[in-house]
């Protein structure tokens, strides 16, 4: 980077604690899973949020694009929910002049910067499965056409735990689009407390926007740059590989996992790190960033067996196991 290119990102990344304390202004506690959702933003990725509900998961999410000074929009999955509703549908249209009519592409809700897919298992997977293309490849395609999307592109997904009523799993190709699977935490007894002062009076609080859209592309681009020593993305790469049963040095992996993370988990671990770095206001990687972000970037890339299900064994587990046996 030249001189007059680290002063920008040094200004830019110097917004981002002021950023995080607008957040704050609105969402109470919760500090682990803000800093996780600006770490798949600053690193160019998805994240699915996973809470009961009342967590104020779709309020963080609003409050986050506030600041941000980026378009939003919320889409309500719900059981009836098509594919057109979420991409678009083309629309049939006269020309007053000539009385030809013609298609013309009604563009859906997708095509915003920051994209909400509330309760996301509330609808089948055909429905889901309409934003598999636009969160890979950041684009449309409909009638053979193919529509860009707003750069940046970030999609927040929430779901509720799968094991309530009424829900569809997301599948593994569609879990493996997310760069981060977040779950969120009952907040602590003084969070609770301060959330009932703060939520039943009438006072509303102004978010001021910290960031805009090309300084967040800006951003991205530097966190690209944050260097990783070599040691350190091969202990990635010996992690990843050690969450697949086969030939894993972990016996508790053998035993209890069915399949393992692939190589995008490395790639996104990497980049995660990187993120958390710049979200830090620091220009490398170290070994914390690494062993904070394994469980979100790794608890939905690994498959437990029926025995580890019986048991209640959790993918969390497995990532507490290889961080143990899998040193840098």
């Amino acid at each position: 980077m030249e001189k007059l290119e680290l002063s920008h990102y040094k200004e830019l990344v110097a917004k981002l604690p002021l950023l995080k304390k607008e957040i704050a202004k609105v969402i109470v506690g919760q500090q682990e899973a803000i800093d996780e959702i600006l770490i798949s933003l600053l690193a160019s990725g998805h994240c699915l949020l996973e809470g009961v509900p009342g967590l104020a998961k779709t309020l963080m999410v609003k409050t986050m694009s506030e600041a941000l000074h980026m378009s939003f929009k919320r889409i309500q999955f719900t059981p009836d929910l098509m594919p057109g509703d979420i991409v678009g549908t083309e629309i049939l249209e006269e020309d007053h002049e000539t009385g030809k009519k013609f298609f013309k592409f009604n563009r859906g809700p997708v095509f915003a910067n920051v994209v909400l897919a509330d309760e996301i298992n509330r609808t089948p997977p055909k429905t889901q499965a309409a934003l598999l293309e636009a969160m890979q490849e950041k684009s449309v395609t409909y009638g053979g056409t193919n529509y860009e999307l707003p750069n940046p592109f970030l999609i927040i997904a929430t779901q509720n735990p799968i094991e309530q009523a009424g829900t569809y799993p997301l599948p593994e190709a569609q879990l493996d689009r997310f760069l981060l699977y977040i779950k969120l935490n009952y907040p602590s007894e003084q969070e609770e407390l301060d959330v009932l002062k703060a939520t039943t009076g009438s006072f509303k609080a102004n978010i001021d926007r910290v960031l805009a859209d090309s300084e967040i592309v800006d951003l991205q681009r530097l966190t690209r740059q944050v260097h990783i020593s070599d040691d350190l993305i091969q202990w990635i790469n010996k992690l990843v590989r050690a969450s697949r049963p086969e030939g894993s040095p972990s016996e508790f992996v053998r035993e209890w996992c069915d399949w393992g993370a692939g190589p995008r988990a490395g790639q996104a671990l990497v980049l995660c790190a990187k993120a958390r770095a710049v979200l830090s206001e620091r220009f490398a990687v170290i070994p914390e960033d690494i062993q904070t972000l394994a469980y979100p970037v790794l608890r939905h890339r690994i498959a437990m067996n029926f025995r580890a299900e019986a048991e209640n064994i959790t993918t969390d587990q497995v990532i507490h196991q290889l961080l143990q046996k899998i040193k840098p």
